[in-house]
């Protein structure tokens, strides 16, 4: 936070000094204030509209453009008074939609770079979760009948509904699935289960049947149930009782819907308008910079989706349509 205030005040600074010194080679002993006021408000407004990535480009780059900016003052001291004033204020205007442009790049590319080692995690857990009871079985097996030959049926009947709900935690996550996707739902299920969160999972095909890359649709179900999750987690604990997910997935006609609901705090209308179309807006209280609901949006565009969300009493819908053939 403070290294977006000391950039916020030096580029209000620099664009205070470039904006004076083109207005007055057009109006003379034009007052400071007019030049202050505009560029102030531009900064406060684009502030609050997108996240400035300002940290993530590093001390040496920054502090390279900003020199870059400064010098640019030079020119006016070679250039008489007149609108060739314009360029060194475009080249400055340029300059900060690059750095924008070049901290928005590098905070996505982190993200993904976190997504990847999240998704090689989630792989060999499940593995090793599918492995783990493989290697059971014929235990379980062998107890099983074991108790049977004893005649102890209602203990082999509980025995045996306890080891078919363990499977089914599994198998609802990875059947039909390719491995990268059976790795986010199983995850996912487990997540939401160690936070006390009902989850269901009623999908008539595999997610996977999506017309999608692997990075996209684990993008896609991540930032889905990742938020759904968080929101389900403050509503419990405001609520003091359990919340609910519910992932729905099924093809009608040309069309894949996913279908996800959850629990969730009541979401002011001004971040609902917002929520898909731009970073920086989020459902959830706390320092999340909103990238996930963006994320969504920019999947389902990039496979010409659609995407529709409802939040009513306390309850939050998102349902997307991908076309059966991209």
């Amino acid at each position: 936070m403070r290294i977006v205030i000391i950039y916020g005040g030096l580029i209000w600074g620099l664009g205070v000094l470039h904006l004076q010194a083109l207005l007055a080679s057009f109006i003379s002993d034009i007052p400071i204030y007019y030049a202050v006021i505009v560029v102030g408000g531009f900064v406060i407004y684009f502030s609050r509209r997108q996240p400035l990535q300002i940290s993530v480009i590093g001390l040496r780059l920054n502090s390279m453009l900003f020199m870059i900016q400064i010098a640019l003052f030079y020119m006016y001291t070679v250039l008489e008074p007149s609108w060739f004033y314009l360029f060194p204020a475009l080249i400055f205007l340029a300059i900060e939609y690059e750095r924008i442009l070049l901290g928005r790049r590098l905070t996505l590319m982190d993200s993904q770079l976190e997504q990847y080692e999240e998704q090689k995690n989630q792989l060999n857990e499940t593995f090793k979760t599918v492995r783990g009871e493989r290697h059971d079985f014929l235990k379980h097996v062998s107890a099983i009948h074991f108790l049977l030959e004893k005649r102890k049926f209602d203990e082999a009947k509980d025995y045996l509904d306890e080891l078919v709900e363990g499977y089914e935690e599994t198998n609802l996550a990875i059947k039909g699935e390719r491995g990268t996707v059976a790795g986010i739902l199983h995850q996912m299920y487990k997540r939401a289960k160690k936070a006390g969160i009902s989850i269901v999972y009623d999908i008539d095909l595999p997610v996977s049947s999506l017309p999608m890359t692997d990075h996209h649709l684990v993008t896609l179900l991540g930032n889905l149930l990742s938020n759904s999750i968080e929101a389900c987690v403050e509503w419990q604990i405001h609520n003091n009782k359990q919340a609910s997910i519910t992932l729905q997935f099924y093809k009608r006609g040309g069309l894949y819907i996913l279908i996800c609901k959850n629990d969730s705090m009541k979401i002011p209308t001004e971040v609902l308008d917002e929520l898909f179309k731009s970073y920086g807006n989020t459902t959830k209280a706390g320092e999340h910079e909103g990238l996930g609901t963006k994320l969504i949006h920019d999947v389902v565009e990039e496979y010409q989706g659609f995407l529709d969300f409802v939040y009513k009493n306390e309850e939050f819908m998102i349902k997307i349509k991908i076309p059966s053939i991209h």
